[in-house]
């Protein structure tokens, strides 16, 4: 069956980095889109990035443009999120998430297939 196991979360202070991984197993890699979301406590669960399975095209929600960076190894069956300047704000549990269609930046909704998330916290 199709898994998706994150790994690289964990405390880190403000201004800090971390590299988020997710390895799939069960599914042509290849052919899903792939993106990261965050739920933070009492909050819905939003896309933060995604990188599609066509032509590598990204999307990134506001808030973290141009602090962290999403991508992929084909080869691997791997997906990363590396998390740069790293604020209080981004403290949440972070899933990996499997699409079978391209389009990237869609909602949870439209996901195949997920993680079971891996917990970020980040200090002030």
């Amino acid at each position: 069956q199709v898994q998706l196991v994150e790994s690289g979360g964990g405390l880190v202070q403000a201004g800090g980095s971390l590299r988020l991984s997710c390895v799939a197993s069960g599914l042509t890699f290849g052919r899903y889109t792939m993106s990261w979301f965050r739920q933070a406590p009492g909050k819905e669960r939003v896309v933060v990035a995604s990188i599609s399975w066509t032509d590598g095209s990204t999307y990134y929600v506001n808030s973290v443009k141009d602090r962290f960076t999403i991508s992929r190894d084909n080869v691997k069956n791997m997906a990363f999120l590396q998390m740069n300047s790293l604020k209080p704000e981004d403290t949440a549990v972070y899933y990996c998430a499997a699409r079978s269609r391209p389009g990237v930046g869609f909602p949870g909704s439209f996901y195949n297939y997920w993680g079971q998330g891996t917990q970020v916290t980040v200090s002030s």
